[in-house]
């Protein structure tokens, strides 16, 4: 982690922040220092990318100078950019700086196969929670890191084509409006990064990983289960069919189709080798119990 200018054409900004996630390094500048002091605190226990050289850069600049100081709005930018993405409020900078990261990965991501996913880990074996935005993905992997499972992942899975294995991304969680309360009520307030409020997925605070899973991101696992969670339902447990579980998965991915050949043989050999099911809870307790319940029949 470094300090500096970073520079993408003719533009540059002031603030520099490096950091190594997995195997992903990434240079984040910015033209505030508010969303680089928020990214110091939340990765300080991270390393800087190899070598000192990042994969991806992401620039947070203001669309015009005086914006920099009145009113100002955070643009993202980068390597990869979707140059209809609105700006962000000052006060949300750290959530700019993470969308910008998401989306380098998203777009620019070739070695790995990427699926939105969270992903914990027990004794090597990896289960793979993915579904849907608001299915309580993050909030339940994030409750299981803290009842002895490892974090390997909140945003993204990455799954090497080449060995099966998944490997770690451990970004922060991102827990979202009642996820918020509920891993605050169990972990200390030094876990925690700032409260973003009024954002466009309402209120969010990310949860800093513990220690283990920051000294064991370079800690391949392969996978065990693939876990479809939803939440606010009656409790259920089903078992998912290939056909349907491989529909998903194709929706869940960002870059199964610029993966081509290995996309495909990838994911087939995740559909056909790993036991899939969809899980229905009212609460995270019963979650928890469901997962473990999985775990259990593996």
């Amino acid at each position: 982690m470094r300090a500096g200018v970073l520079r993408t054409g003719a533009l540059s900004v002031r603030h520099v922040f490096s950091v190594r996630v997995g195997p992903v390094g990434f240079r984040i500048g910015s033209d505030w220092r508010g969303p680089i002091a928020a990214l110091e605190r939340v990765y300080a226990a991270y390393p800087a990318p190899h070598g000192g050289i990042a994969d991806f850069s992401v620039r947070l600049f203001a669309a015009r100078p005086w914006r920099r100081f009145v009113r100002p709005a955070v643009m993202i930018g980068g390597d990869y950019v979707l140059p209809e993405a609105a700006p962000l409020p000052l006060a949300q900078g750290l959530l700019a700086a993470e969308m910008g990261m998401n989306l380098q990965m998203a777009l620019g991501q070739r070695h790995y196969l990427l699926l939105h996913a969270a992903v914990v880990e027990r004794e090597g074996q990896a289960m793979i929670l993915t579904g849907a935005s608001g299915a309580g993905k993050s909030t339940l992997a994030a409750l299981l890191s803290l009842r002895g499972w490892r974090l390997m992942a909140d945003e993204f899975a990455l799954i090497d084509p080449r060995t099966g294995l998944v490997h770690a991304f451990p970004r922060a969680v991102s827990l979202k409006n009642a996820g918020v309360a509920t891993i605050a009520a169990e972990v200390p307030e030094r876990r925690l990064g700032p409260l973003l409020e009024h954002t466009p997925k309402g209120t969010i605070r990310h949860l800093i990983p513990d220690t283990t899973a920051v000294a064991k991101m370079d800690c391949p696992a392969r996978p065990a289960a693939i876990l479809f969670p939803s939440f606010g339902y009656a409790r259920a447990t089903r078992a998912v069919l290939p056909s349907e579980v491989f529909v998903r998965l194709t929706q869940a991915s960002t870059n199964y189709v610029a993966l081509g050949e290995r996309g495909f043989d990838t994911l087939t050999r995740m559909v056909t080798t790993l036991p899939a099911f969809a899980i229905d809870y009212p609460d995270t307790d019963t979650a928890i119990d469901q997962v473990e319940a999985a775990w259990a029949a593996l």
